[in-house]
């Protein structure tokens, strides 16, 4: 039977630090898709807080800063998805907003412009759902350079 010497130093993995790229709201009623899109971006380097009604949204919007809020609310409430952005927008640090969908014949192709952005999300389109993600954030972090060079 072989011996197994034990060594008396300790050994510490080095630690993994991962860091986020941003913090998202995601706010969606439908848990698989809530739990889809979470799983999605995290893995992606965001760090995502999930709501599934819009008074759990508005509440996390209280108790931190997003870079972007997210929003695809269908129950109850068919108006929920908008209210919610329109809050998020009236934030001091003005978030970067979107209403989402996974059902693609509800996005309406009239509403990507400044005051609301559509991300329509199908199976195939991942690649393209985190660079419209990132476009959000970026696009956030440029006007809000702007306005606080505008200030200065």
């Amino acid at each position: 039977m072989p011996v197994l010497s034990t060594d008396t130093r300790t050994y510490s993995p080095p630690t993994l630090y991962k860091t986020s790229v941003a913090r998202v709201l995601l706010a969606d009623d439908d848990l698989a898709s809530r739990l889809t899109l979470k799983t999605i971006l995290s893995a992606a380097g965001y760090a995502v807080d999930g709501a599934a009604t819009a008074s759990e949204a508005i509440g996390r919007l209280e108790e931190n800063e997003y870079q972007l809020v997210l929003a695809d609310l269908q129950s109850g409430d068919g108006d929920a998805s908008h209210r919610l952005l329109a809050y998020a927008r009236q934030k001091a640090y003005r978030p970067a907003t979107a209403r989402i969908s996974s059902r693609i014949s509800e996005v309406d192709p009239g509403c990507d412009g400044e005051e609301e952005s559509v991300v329509s999300i199908a199976d195939d389109m991942i690649s393209e759902l985190l660079e419209k993600v990132a476009n959000l954030i970026s696009h956030r972090a440029d006007r809000r350079m702007l306005r606080a060079t505008r200030a200065a």
